[in-house]
């Protein structure tokens, strides 16, 4: 049977990046204004385009060959080499710049690095081989290590304890500083150093009475140097918390919690509380999220260096902006609105979307990114004058910020820079950019495909729902060497993008170019659901998930085909975990594509929510509403609609969505007679982070369309796996 399972040597490390919550980011060669006021609704759908890089050759040296037929130098080996991932940035007391990144060739370790001590010297890893710094708080992990002076405390992936270590070697041993409970039982994430009484606060995830419903609450983990303790509960009773953040004397701490139904976007609570002589919480106020009348979800909490408390909420307008709390009037004050998202939803620990640059007696000044119409921006906002200043530099994506002194370092890409941190130096006013330098790259090498890329052009097409427009970032076929014939349209793949909230970006994305240079035309789609367009976009996906998600894929792909983008015998779809579930729903309830691609996907929504994670344990209850959509929007229980190929990918450790999931959908499409392949990787988890199974996922899939849709021959020497009900026996 196509039963195609992989068992692999492996380590017990792995990187905490799902390649559902990938994201890509848009080409700088696309002009986008600023708009303090919301846009109205477009009467006409048009698509921006930006030309593509070629390498001039003459007209007698391009080949005519069939679209997905052309031979690219981007193959599987380099897209999965250049899967390494960013997990965080921190710099020491010295002014040492530390990164986290996960490294597939090594089974996705996720390493602590440190920058080079000086010109042509190699960074240096702080992790040593025996660990590797992930914790699985939350399942999604992130805030994984903090820095202070010279030492790190971070959480190991193996035992999930804490451990203490020096940063100034690479032979320093790192130290344990929480207890020993058998096994990965209690974890650990988003801690910050407390000086005032020598510990470490932390969030922690307790999964020791449950595994399916841990105690999460925040706790203090004492650094001296005797004997290892208990950590002590600080803050407890809701279930779930975030961001515990102390004031520069150590008197006051903000965080963030939420409770069920709720996730983090839809409503949660900013609260402060202030600390006792004895280091306890003993008197607490909420900040933000106590109104009935106001819905909100405040994130990222930080107090400037004279105690100011900032954070970001989406009060009002519907967009994630930065205020301030006037404490002494418990009042909360905007310091700039603008329909523009200043944050990200709360899915990882440790984000750092702003950081405070300069304070005097006047005014502290905030560098902050944001993102606006399918682009983020990089800027400096005053927050007595309520004025932001946008600073020029070559990313059009921003996640993370970081500063040290006259530097911002910046996490980012474009559509020619793959993932990327770099280095920004700003002039003594903090008001321009004198210098930006790449200090890594998920991805160094990639710049020689340059005449290869497909840039996204950013397209907003209409939904079903009249007046309501959603968004996709296209990505023409593109092969300095090869064309097609005029007559021919070229082959679509439409990726549903996990979460479902989040958000697809326009970045140097080379799984995406594997596509396009063979000849593919790709779109990577922001259904409505999606992030980065305010929360009445968001919520456009409550109690309509298999619906509104699914439609809007659609939309997109006949959208195309009406504008002579693709071929509509040959469209078909992929996309991980929650962008799995949209693929198998679309396949099973509508008949636009031809063929699917589902990794890590739901197929019953049933079974999900029984078997799921705490975190997502009441996710479903909002998008889906009642039992009886949990039945009708189920693929599973529809197989007798599915009407075209699908394969499905699957890692045997997902605890996200579990291996039966795939399983089920398998068994009952081999029993309708329908094609279809199941890939099982051993050691993997929600999403693929071995170099070995990110290639061979992208190379069954690129077999599978071309072999059952496509209709031609794919250049590369791929051996396709067997699909039951359609090889020969």
């Amino acid at each position: 049977m196509a039963l195609f399972t992989l068992a692999r040597f492996s380590s017990s490390t792995a990187s905490p990046f799902s390649t559902s919550l990938i994201f890509n980011h848009f080409s700088k060669r696309i002009i986008f204004s600023i708009a303090t006021k919301k846009k109205s609704q477009p009467q006409s759908y048009k698509i921006m385009a930006s030309s593509q890089a070629q390498v001039p050759l003459s007209q007698d040296k391009i080949i005519t060959a069939p679209y997905g037929s052309w031979k690219s130098p981007i193959t599987a080996d380099v897209v999965s080499g250049s899967s390494k991932r960013l997990g965080g940035t921190a710099v020491d007391s010295q002014g040492h710049l530390f990164w986290l990144e996960s490294r597939p060739s090594e089974s996705g370790r996720v390493v602590l690095v440190k920058e080079a001590e000086k010109p042509g010297d190699e960074p240096m890893d702080i992790t040593p081989k025996e660990f590797a710094v992930r914790t699985v708080a939350q399942e999604y992990g992130g805030g994984a290590f903090r820095i202070s002076e010279d030492t790190v405390i971070f959480s190991n992936y193996k035992d999930q304890r804490l451990y203490k270590q020096s940063t100034s070697s690479k032979d320093s041993c790192p130290v344990p500083i929480t207890p020993d409970y058998g096994g990965p039982v209690v974890s650990y994430a988003d801690g910050i150093f407390d000086s005032k009484f020598g510990r470490y606060i932390t969030v922690m995830e307790d999964r020791r009475g449950s595994s399916t419903n841990a105690t999460t609450t925040i706790a203090a983990v004492p650094l001296d140097d005797g004997n290892i303790k208990e950590p002590k509960v600080l803050v407890s009773g809701n279930d779930f918390y975030a961001f515990p953040r102390l004031d520069p004397k150590g008197e006051r701490m903000a965080w963030i919690e939420w409770s069920h139904p709720n996730m983090p976007w839809d409503k949660a609570e900013l609260w402060v509380g202030y600390i006792s002589e004895n280091g306890d919480v003993y008197k607490r106020l909420c900040v933000a999220g106590w109104d009935p009348k106001i819905v909100e979800s405040p994130t990222e909490p930080k107090w400037s260096t004279t105690g100011e408390l900032f954070f970001i909420t989406d009060r009002k307008n519907g967009f994630w902006n930065l205020h301030k709390w006037d404490e002494s009037n418990n009042e909360v004050l905007p310091l700039y609105s603008l329909n523009a998202e200043f944050a990200r939803p709360l899915w990882i620990f440790g984000m750092n979307s702003y950081e405070f640059i300069k304070r005097d007696s006047e005014k502290t000044l905030i560098a902050c990114c944001y993102r606006q119409n399918g682009r983020s921006y990089l800027g400096i906002l005053d927050d007595v004058h309520s004025l932001i200043s946008l600073l020029d530099i070559p990313f059009t994506d921003i996640d993370n910020i970081t500063s040290w002194n006259d530097y911002l370092y910046v996490e980012g890409a474009s559509a020619v820079h793959p993932s990327s941190l770099a280095q920004v130096t700003l002039d003594g006013h903090k008001a321009n950019v004198v210098d930006f330098k790449i200090v890594w790259s998920s991805s160094p090498d990639s710049l020689k495909y340059e005449s290869y890329f497909s840039l996204p052009e950013l397209i907003e097409f209409p939904t079903e729902i009249p007046g309501q427009n959603a968004y996709a970032y296209y990505y023409p076929p593109c092969n300095p060497l090869y064309q097609a014939s005029q007559e021919e349209k070229p082959p679509l793949l439409l990726k549903s993008h996990g979460g479902p909230t989040s958000e697809t970006r326009g970045i140097l994305n080379l799984s995406i170019q594997y596509w396009t240079s063979r000849g593919w035309a790709f779109v990577d789609v922001n259904y409505g659901g999606s992030t980065g367009y305010g929360r009445e976009f968001r919520e456009r996906l409550l109690g309509r998930w298999g619906i509104v998600d699914v439609d809007d894929c659609c939309s997109c792909a006949r959208f195309l085909v009406e504008q002579g983008k693709a071929d509509v015998e040959r469209l078909c779809i992929t996309g991980g975990s929650a962008g799995g579930y949209t693929t198998l729903a679309a396949l099973a309830f509508r008949d636009t594509f031809k063929a699917g691609a589902s990794l890590y996907g739901v197929a019953d929504l049933s079974l999900l929510k029984a078997e799921t994670h705490k975190f997502e344990s009441h996710y479903l209850d909002n998008l889906v509403g009642s039992e009886k959509n949990y039945f009708e929007r189920s693929p599973i229980n529809f197989v007798d609609k599915f009407s075209c190929p699908i394969i499905l990918f699957q890692g045997l450790e997902d605890k996200v969505v579990p291996p039966d999931q795939a399983r089920k959908i398998y068994q009952a499409l081999k029993e309708k007679g329908l094609p279809v392949a199941l890939v099982e990787y051993e050691g993997e988890q929600h999403g693929f982070r071995k170099a070995e199974n990110i290639k061979f996922t992208l190379e069954q899939q690129m077999v599978f369309f071309a072999r059952l849709v496509g209709q031609f021959n794919v250049a590369d020497p791929i051996t396709p796996i067997k699909i039951d009900n359609f090889d020969e026996h």
